[in-house]
């Protein structure tokens, strides 16, 4: 049996062919400007989201995770870009992750999304493009996600004893209200409950309490209404 030999390969050869490269492939200056600008633009995100919050409860843990996760994107694509072979293995690593958090409003994922596509697009040195999307992103979310509507729907639930009351209540409401949609009733031993979905005239709501005084309506209630909650 004969064996080749190349030649001695001692501890000094087995870094000099990659770890080395690495090492000095890596620019701490360049690192340290995308790093802040990713916070800066993370914090900027965590910005427009508080102002532009209209949900039930606000999730301080949420904004926050939006911070981390520009910062957090901007370092693995700075390590990307720098070896194609970690890039492959990057790709399969990630693709194994499962996220299963719910998500509670729908406007969320565009903050999700926003966050990790300004953290890939500061990793891959683009800054310019960085700074005017996030800005122009921040916004269109600002202006239209606070616009307020004079037409804002509302839902009344009236509780009744009769036939006679409820057939007052749809009258009078009608009158009062510039449309009005009948969404549910049911019907009990105890009396009928009608939930209406309605658009105000004047975002006044003095009429609800002419509908509680209504003979045989035991309770009236006026909420407002966006098509996801109630509040």
């Amino acid at each position: 049996m004969t064996f080749l030999s190349t030649g001695t390969v001692n501890f000094s050869d087995i870094f000099k062919s990659k770890y080395i490269e690495n090492i000095t492939s890596f620019r701490l200056v360049d690192t340290v400007i995308a790093m802040i600008l990713a916070f800066a633009i993370g914090f900027f995100i965590y910005y427009v989201y508080r102002k532009t919050f209209n949900g039930v409860m606000y999730s301080q843990s949420f904004g926050t995770s939006l911070v981390a996760m520009c910062v957090t994107t901007t370092f693995v694509i700075l390590a990307v870009t720098s070896n194609v072979v970690l890039s492959l293995g990057m790709v399969g690593a990630l693709s194994i992750v499962r996220f299963r958090t719910a998500v509670k409003e729908p406007i969320e994922i565009t903050y999700l999304f926003w966050a990790i596509a300004a953290g890939i697009v500061v990793g891959a040195g683009m800054f310019p493009l960085a700074v005017f999307g996030s800005v122009l992103i921040g916004v269109i979310l600002v202006l239209f996600v606070n616009k307020k509507t004079s037409d804002n729907p509302y839902i009344l639930v009236v509780n009744c004893e009769e036939d006679e009351a409820e057939k007052k209540v749809m009258n009078y409401v009608k009158n009062q209200v510039k449309k009005t949609v009948i969404k549910s009733k049911t019907v009990s031993k105890t009396g009928i409950e009608i939930t209406l979905e309605v658009r105000l005239k004047d975002e006044t709501t003095d009429f609800v309490n002419q509908v509680s005084s209504i003979q045989n309506v035991n309770s009236a209630v006026l909420v407002s209404y966006n098509g996801d909650y109630m509040s």
